[in-house]
């Protein structure tokens, strides 16, 4: 079910959320062959398994260039989803994917084991110069003498504390403030995780019942 492709329609003022391209809309009933390219079925977003390069922040259970990387399990469960409270483990990724985290045993790069996990974009295309200098900036960071073995804590020191440092490090250098934890939370965590978890429960949904319907102005309001 994780790998399963979720379809999208849009008709008759609903989104259909699908495996399979239905003939007819499962929610008025109309031919959705006849309905043009307005019902045209397109593969919903996502949220979870990207492996982009640079710009991430990575999230995960397992296991961003700029991207902030989150595994997938630690969402806690898809029905409750996260409130930014429960635990998560969290790295940096390089320009070629690598995944930067901290935990008991010091600094670690991991090319691998994060396939699932949420992707979370931190260098926007037109910052050439900060993507330029990315990946020596990461690598010198992770030799810094606060993220040896023995400094860990796990409340107060840990893989998040890791990744804000990190983060906030790039801002002052870009002249920029620093975000506290609650900042980096509500700005780049909680988005993405919701969307995450979302996408999680309509999977489940879609396991077991070949559609899923959401009234459009309900989506609107998601979005």
């Amino acid at each position: 079910a994780g790998a399963m492709a979720v379809l999208r329609v849009r008709h008759c003022r609903a989104l259909v959320y699908c495996r399979r391209a239905p003939p007819r809309c499962p929610a008025c009933g109309g031919d959705l062959r006849q309905a043009g390219l307005t019902a045209a079925p397109d593969r919903a977003h996502r949220p979870l398994g990207s492996r982009s390069p640079l710009c991430r922040c990575r999230w995960g259970c397992a296991g961003v260039c700029g991207h902030m990387a989150v595994p997938q399990q630690p969402l806690c469960s898809p029905s409750s989803g996260y409130d930014g409270h429960g635990d998560l483990h969290v790295g940096i990724t390089n320009s070629k994917g690598v995944v930067y985290h901290y935990d008991q045993e010091g600094v670690h790069r991991a090319a691998s084991g994060w396939e699932q996990s949420i992707s979370i974009p931190l260098v926007q295309p037109d910052m050439w110069e900060l993507q330029q200098h990315w990946d020596s900036l990461l690598e010198e960071f992770s030799w810094e003498e606060a993220w040896l073995p023995h400094r860990y804590e796990e409340q107060q020191h840990n893989c998040f504390s890791f990744a804000l440092a990190f983060v906030n490090g790039v801002r002052r250098g870009r002249g920029r403030q620093p975000l506290s934890k609650a900042q980096f939370t509500q700005t780049f965590l909680l988005p993405h995780t919701t969307e995450a978890s979302r996408y999680l429960r309509l999977q489940q949904h879609l396991a077991h019942s070949d559609f899923f319907i959401v009234p459009l102005a309900e989506q609107q309001e998601q979005e």
